[in-house]
C-alpha cells in the first residue's frame, strides 16, 4: 500500500530530550538568565545546578550538561566551583542575508524582469532544474537510487503541513517524522526549513520529469528549532541535536543537515553546538553544514561549519547556463576559509544558485516577503544560498548510503572530496583557491562508485577532542602579505594554491594543538590557548579558552541572498 506516515511528537514526552518546566520565580527574586552548564555528565550537571538553587530547563546529555535558569549570584557560585563549564545561552536567530560584521544586506525587492515567456517571474527567479544533472544524481536515479532506506534529519524551522498533505494526496510511499525542540506547535512559519527539506527529499517531479528532491524517497526527520521569525536559542538548538542523537537508532538517522551558521567566538572544541555536532559524527551520523553566506572574505566560515570533522559546503551557480559548465562559478556570498584554527573549509561546493524548493505561500514569512520568486506551481519557490548547497549535498550523501550502507562518516567525506571536480581556468589553473572551493564541485555519481578511503580527517582524533585530552589545528598559514597558504607535515608550503595532486588531500588533516602555530603577522598561538598573546583577533573579539558566548554570537539561518 502506498501511504505516508506522519508522526507529530511533543517535546515534553520524547526520548531523553524532555523539556522540564521551570517553576515561577519567587516574588522579588533576582532575575534569572539562561545558561548552558556542562559537567562530567548530565546528571552531575543537574545535581550541581539544583544544589545552588538553579532551575533546569533542558537535559542535554549530548554535551554532558543541561540548560538552566540562574540568578547572577547562582552563576557566580557555579563559576567559583571550578568544576563546570558555564556558557550564557545566547540567542540563535535567523536574519536576511547578513555580512560578517552583523549588518544586514537589503533583501531583493525589485528583481530584474525576465525575457522568458515561460513564466511571469523575474530573471533572478529562473529555477535551476538541473542541479541533479550537474552533480550526476540523474544518472543514479536512472539506476534506481532514490534514497530509499536512508533517513535524513533536518534541524531548521520545520516543514509545511501543506507539503505533507500534498505528498499524502499524491500517494507516494514516503515517511515523515516531525519533532518540535521547544514544544511549540509544529508548522513552518518561516519557509526556510521547508525549502531545505524539499531540496533533499521531495518526490514530486518537475516539468523536466526529474524529481525535485535529490534523494526523493528518503525518510525525512524535520526537527523544528527555529520559530517563524527565525529566532531560537542555543538551548533549543542543542535540545534538537540531543533528540536526534537519542533517536538516531530508532529512525536509522544517517545524515543530518544543518543549514545555519553563527559567527565563531571560541575554539571549535569549546562551542556547545560544535561539541554536539562532533558527538553525532562520532556516533555515525554524517553531518552536512552550510559554510555561511558571508563571503567572499577569508575566515568567514560559521559555526558549526568550522568543525574540522564534518562536511562543510560552499555554493556555486550554473550562472543561468546549465548546458555550459565553463560558465559555472563560485557564488559571491559563499563563505571562505580558513577557520580560525587553521583548517581548510569548505570541503566541497554544490549548486546553491536559484534552487527549487517548496514552502507554503500562505504561512511562510519568506514567501510573503519575496513573492516574485514563487513559480506559481504547487508552492514552489526559488532561493539561493549555502543552505541550499548543503541540502544538495545531504541528498547526495543519502544516495551514497543507499548504495553502500556500511560507509562511515569519514569514508563518505573522503569519497565526496576525492571525486569532486575543482574549478579550473582556461589554462588548467585553479579558478579559486582551496579556501574558496575545497576539493571542488560535488560529483555524486563518481562518489557512489569511488573506492577511496583514508583521505579525510587524517591526523585528527575525535574521541580525544571530545574528551578534552587533545585538540587540533589545521595546516593553513598566513603570509606576510595577509594571504593564506597550506603547509604539509614538515611545514613546507603545498604548491601555489594548496593542492597536493598526487598524494591525497593533505590539507584535510590536523595537527596537535601544542606545536605553536604562527598566525597573523607572527604572533604565536601558545599552548595556553591565548590567541596572539592577548591581542584582539578579529573585529574586536578576544579569543581565549574561557570564552563565554553572548547575544553577540547569535546564529543565523541563511534565509535570503540575491539569486545567482
Amino acid at each position: 500500500m502506498r501511504s505516508i506516515l506522519s508522526r507529530w511528537l511533543m517535546a515534553a514526552t520524547v526520548a531523553g530530550s524532555a523539556l522540564v518546566l521551570a517553576q515561577p520565580a519567587a516574588p522579588h527574586a533576582m532575575p534569572a538568565s539562561a545558561y548552558i552548564v556542562q559537567s562530567h555528565g548530565a546528571q552531575s550537571a543537574v545535581r550541581i545546578v539544583t544544589g545552588v538553587g538553579g532551575r533546569i530547563t533542558h537535559d542535554l546529555p549530548i554535551i554532558h550538561g543541561v540548560s538552566a535558569m540562574l540568578t547572577p549570584a547562582q552563576a557566580t557560585r557555579l563559576r567559583q566551583l571550578g568544576t563546570v563549564d558555564l556558557f550564557a545561552d545566547s540567542s540563535v536567530r535567523t536574519q536576511w542575508e547578513s555580512t560578517w560584521s552583523g549588518t544586514a544586506r537589503s533583501p531583493v525587492t525589485t528583481p530584474r524582469q525576465s525575457t522568458s515567456s515561460r513564466d511571469a517571474v523575474a530573471h533572478d527567479a529562473v529555477p535551476n532544474q538541473d542541479a541533479r544533472v550537474e552533480i550526476g544524481a540523474d544518472r543514479l536515479g536512472a539506476q534506481g537510487f532514490d534514497g530509499s532506506g536512508v533517513t535524513v534529519a533536518v534541524l531548521d524551522t520545520g516543514v509545511a503541513s501543506s507539503w505533507i498533505q500534498a505528498i499524502q494526496n499524491t500517494g507516494y510511499s514516503k515517511q515523515l517524522v516531525t519533532y518540535s525542540a521547544d514544544g511549540s506547535r509544529f508548522e513552518d512559519y518561516s519557509g526556510h526549513g521547508s525549502h531545505v527539506a524539499t531540496i533533499i527529499g521531495n518526490p514530486v517531479r518537475s516539468i523536466n520529469g526529474q524529481p525535485l528532491g535529490l534523494a526523493p524517497m528518503v525518510t525525512v526527520i524535520a526537527v523544528k528549532a527555529f520559530d517563524g521569525n527565525g529566532s531560537s536559542t542555543y538551548a533549543s538548538v542543542l535540545s534538537g541535536l540531543n533528540w536526534i542523537f537519542n533517536n538516531r537508532a530508532t529512525y536509522n538517522i544517517r545524515v543530518l543537515n544543518l543549514s545555519f551558521a553563527a559567527k565563531p567566538q571560541s575554539f571549535y572544541w569549546n562551542d556547545p553546538i560544535d561539541q554536539a555536532v562532533m558527538s553525532l559524527w562520532q556516533a555515525g551520523v554524517v553531518v552536512v553544514a552550510s559554510a555561511g553566506n558571508w563571503g567572499p572574505k577569508a575566515q568567514t566560515i560559521g559555526v558549526p561549519g568550522n568543525v574540522p570533522y564534518i562536511i562543510t559546503v560552499g555554493a556555486m551557480t550554473d550562472n543561468y547556463t546549465p548546458a555550459n559548465p565553463l560558465n559555472y562559478r563560485l557564488t559571491s556570498f559563499s563563505s571562505t576559509g580558513p577557520t580560525f584554527e587553521g583548517f581548510v573549509k569548505p570541503e566541497i561546493l554544490a549548486p546553491g544558485g536559484h534552487i527549487i524548493g517548496t514552502m507554503d505561500g500562505n504561512t511562510a514569512l519568506i514567501a510573503q516577503q519575496h513573492p516574485a520568486f514563487q513559480l506559481h506551481i504547487d508552492n514552489l519557490y526559488i532561493m539561493s544560498g549555502t543552505s541550499q548547497a548543503a541540502a544538495v549535498v545531504s541528498g547526495a550523501v543519502a544516495l551514497m548510503l543507499q548504495a553502500d550502507p556500511s560507509l562511515t562518516p569519514d569514508t563518505v567525506k573522503c569519497r565526496l572530496m576525492s571525486s569532486a571536480r575543482p574549478a579550473v581556468d582556461a589554462h588548467g589553473q585553479l579558478a579559486y583557491s582551496v579556501f574558496q572551493q575545497g576539493a571542488g564541485e560535488i560529483n555524486v555519481y563518481d562518489a557512489v562508485y569511488s573506492q577511496s578511503t583514508g583521505c579525510a580527517n587524517a591526523g585528527l582524533n575525535i574521541a580525544s577532542d571530545l574528551a578534552g585530552t587533545a585538540h587540533f589545528g589545521g595546516p593553513a598559514r598566513q603570509a606576510a602579505d595577509g594571504s593564506y597558504y597550506v603547509v604539509d607535515q614538515n611545514g613546507s608550503p603545498i604548491n601555489q594554491q594548496g593542492y597536493l595532486w598526487n598524494n591525497g588531500y593533505l590539507w584535510n588533516s590536523g595537527y596537535l594543538w601544542n606545536s605553536g602555530y604562527l598566525w597573523n603577522n607572527g604572533y604565536l598561538w601558545n599552548s595556553g590557548y591565548l590567541w596572539n598573546n592577548g591581542y584582539l583577533w578579529n573585529n574586536g573579539y578576544l579569543w581565549n579558552a574561557s570564552f563565554t558566548p553572548s547575544a553577540a554570537s547569535a546564529s543565523a539561518i541563511n534565509m535570503w541572498v540575491n539569486q545567482e
